[in-house]
């Protein structure tokens, strides 16, 4: 067959109509009258020509342009099967719909021409000039010039075709809702209303079990066409009333088996509904007169009815046997993808439930927090692992985390999970940023181990973390990345940078790759804003990642010193992610606000057998001017005696004491330069190994220990 390339600057009408001559004679009028004549000239009651192929392709082919407003500019319709339908360049490409098609047709084409990305296999109904309707698969494709408008192509559906076409397009979202909608446009071919209802448990994503009838509870998941519809009609969200799902459940059971029916006029509807406040909230018009109810099955011993597809036609539209033998095939076809939706819908919410579990809730007395989790779109791959998480350390510090999670689904959430826990442990028990990467690296390595993952086929590996821990009293940040995107630093004068931070390969890489965790040290005084957050907020694919986050430190540097944490954060987020998004946004705004300097007290004294006497005195006097309980000045002194005297006793440097008057009381540090961990044995008081613990035990509501470049920190909390 010969063929003549099209240029590159050929229009999407050119190249249709193109591919259209094949399977189309093309001349229009003339070439029509030129078949007339070759039909005459066969011999009456001659066998039609033997091309099964062309005529095939002959009957369903076709092409309409459209300009800017839509308006049809010139269409190729030869096909005998476009028949009646009135194309006529000028004229307005709505007048070819159903009147009830119009806004959400409409609204795809300027969505097109907007956007510039193709819609593609619609199945739609177009109106012939008889009132008749024409189903056809309809793509619609943006011209190569925006101010040519679109080319509308149409492919009329046979009825095998139509069914493939209808199947492939529910199963393209793992969203229940966007699942039930593309069910009731394919069904929408077979009527004039179409709508799904959901066992309630199926649309929150709950197991699906056997019930008493009398317990059932649907909620309208999809209605089509998009309009106005009369009041008490139940819309999509809403729950149809006891009685109505009541009597839909009944009427697809026959036997105890799920059996699609037809109601064949109004009277029996009505008769068969009986309460007016049931027909107003399932007969969707007055026009609309006969019912096919299909349910929705999950096959199974015994079947269980995951809920009912409704298709309603006007009284001059009777169904009949072939309308609903084609209706239960592709229910039947398509309820598996629903059932799938049902446990996409379940495994999503309960990873988002785990995701926000781990959000922060509060801050303290020394920093504000807000966070937000922002889940992707319903038709990703599902919840990501990224998370955010913020608490309190004993010693009176706040740790502030950040991770993001490779993949999607229940195994980044387990993972997640035991990440986030794992790091809040391991920080409450005193170790540094870094060496609490050390161990979450480890675990990465572990969890992606054949014998010993959580999840077959499921890898963490490249996973990032970003630890930091804000000092209240020196108004310091001490902070570690794994390959985590940088924090960014808003300062009081509103001077606001992403942290220079090395770029780290992330969690779990091959051990010849691995590198040290940094440890970065910076000033964050009171007023200071640290924002944490994960690559959904700031990638986009048209710009390079830098932009993204020069972005952000735009939008945090206007957040204004009074303004509302949580407020901000929002519109730090709506300002930021993407309409669809195609991974989760997480973000954590920090605002410092630290310890008075009136409230805090530090002196550093040589480890010589006069410290702990020298220590108690500076501690009594700090104590008689904070105004404190008499019972506080009496166990305070002896707290800090006994930890100084262990210091001196174990290491041979300065030892550093300092008392902070924190809200819920006082808070005791002494630091010396030794490495040994103190440890409560199991002897008494009057022991000469280990008393000094003993005292500091039964002092305080808590001690411990945490450790530092020089040493460690030995800290315990007193009631005030």
């Amino acid at each position: 067959m010969d063929s003549t390339p099209s240029s590159p600057s050929s229009s999407p009408f050119d190249l249709v109509s193109s591919a259209l001559g094949r399977y189309v004679p093309g001349g229009g009028p003339a070439a029509a009258a030129g078949r007339e004549d070759a039909r005459a000239q066969r011999a009456p009651g001659g066998p039609a020509p033997e091309d099964p192929v062309a005529d095939r392709q002959d009957q369903i082919l076709g092409v309409v342009n459209l300009d800017r407003e839509l308006r049809i500019t010139r269409s190729n319709l030869d096909a005998a099967v476009f028949a009646g339908l009135d194309a006529a360049p000028g004229r307005p490409f709505a007048e070819l719909l159903p009147p009830g098609d119009v806004p959400t047709v409409t609204r795809r084409l300027r969505q097109v021409l907007e956007i510039g990305e193709a819609h593609v296999a619609r199945i739609q109904r177009l109106r012939r000039g008889d009132g008749s309707e024409l189903v056809v698969s309809m793509s619609i494709l943006p011209a190569a010039a925006p101010q040519e408008g679109l080319t509308v192509s149409l492919i009329a559906m046979a009825r095998r075709l139509h069914l493939y076409a209808a199947e492939t397009a529910i199963g393209t979202s793992l969203d229940i809702g966007e699942t039930a909608q593309s069910l009731a446009e394919s069904l929408l071919a077979w009527g004039d209303v179409a709508a799904v209802d959901l066992d309630f448990a199926v649309w929150t994503g709950e197991g699906v079990t056997e019930r008493a009838k009398g317990r059932i509870r649907l909620r309208r998941a999809a209605l089509v066409p998009d309009r106005a519809w009369p009041e008490g009609y139940v819309t999509p969200g809403g729950d149809l009333p006891n009685d109505a799902s009541r009597l839909l459940a009944q009427a697809v059971r026959r036997n105890d088996a799920p059996q699609a029916i037809v109601i064949p006029d109004r009277e029996s509807v009505e008769r068969l509904l009986g309460s007016p406040r049931v027909i107003r909230a399932l007969v969707p018009g007055d026009r609309s007169a006969s019912v096919a109810c299909i349910p929705l099955v999950l096959d199974g011993e015994p079947p269980v009815v995951l809920g009912v597809a409704e298709v309603w036609r006007r009284a001059d539209r009777p169904f009949h046997d072939s309308d609903l033998f084609d209706l239960q095939e592709l229910v039947a076809r398509t309820a598996h993808h629903v059932d799938l939706a049902r446990q996409h819908q379940r495994e999503h919410t309960q990873v988002l439930a785990l995701q926000r579990r781990l959000l922060p809730r509060t801050g303290g007395h020394t920093i504000d927090i807000a966070s937000v989790y922002q889940p992707a779109t319903p038709d990703s791959a599902g919840v990501g692992g990224d998370w955010v998480n913020s608490f309190p350390l004993p010693d009176g510090r706040t740790a502030l985390v950040v991770g993001d999670v490779v993949g999607h689904g229940l195994g980044a959430a387990a993972t997640m999970g035991q990440l986030s826990m794992e790091a809040r442990a391991l920080l409450s028990a005193g170790l540094a940023p870094d060496e609490v990467l050390e161990h979450l690296d480890e675990t990465v390595t572990l969890l992606d181990d054949a014998e010993s993952g959580l999840a077959a086929g499921y890898s963490a590996l490249g996973s990032t973390c970003c630890i930091a821990l804000y000092d209240p009293v020196s108004h310091q940040v001490t902070l570690s990345s794994a390959g985590h995107l940088p924090p960014v630093l808003v300062l009081p004068d509103g001077d606001a940078s992403p942290l220079a931070l090395r770029p780290h390969p992330g969690l779990g890489t091959e051990f010849a790759l691995r590198e040290p965790f940094d440890v970065h040290t910076f000033a964050a005084p009171p007023g200071s804003l640290l924002a944490l957050y994960t690559d959904g907020l700031v990638e986009d694919p048209a710009l390079p990642i830098d932009e993204g986050i020069g972005r952000l430190a735009e939008v945090v540097s206007a957040v204004h010193p009074w303004d509302a944490l949580q407020q901000a954060a929002r519109h730090v987020v709506s300002a930021l992610a993407p309409a669809r998004q195609r991974d989760d946004v997480t973000l954590l705004l920090a605002r410092m606000i630290g310890y008075r300097k009136g409230d805090t007290a530090t002196w550093r004294l040589p480890a010589r057998d006069d410290a702990p006497a020298r220590a108690r005195a500076h501690v009594k006097a700090v104590l008689r001017q904070w105004r404190t309980r008499a019972e506080t000045r009496d166990d305070v002194p002896l707290l800090v005696s006994e930890l100084v005297t262990n210091a001196v006793r174990h290491s041979s440097g300065p030892v550093t004491v300092r008392l902070i008057r924190a809200g819920h009381g006082l808070l005791c540090e002494v630091g010396d330069t030794g490495n040994g961990r103190p440890r409560l044995s199991a002897g008494g008081l009057l022991d000469d190994g280990g008393r000094g613990l003993h005292v500091v035990h039964r002092l305080t509501t808590r001690w411990g220990v945490r450790w530092t470049d020089t040493g460690k920190v030995v800290w315990a909390e007193v009631p005030g």
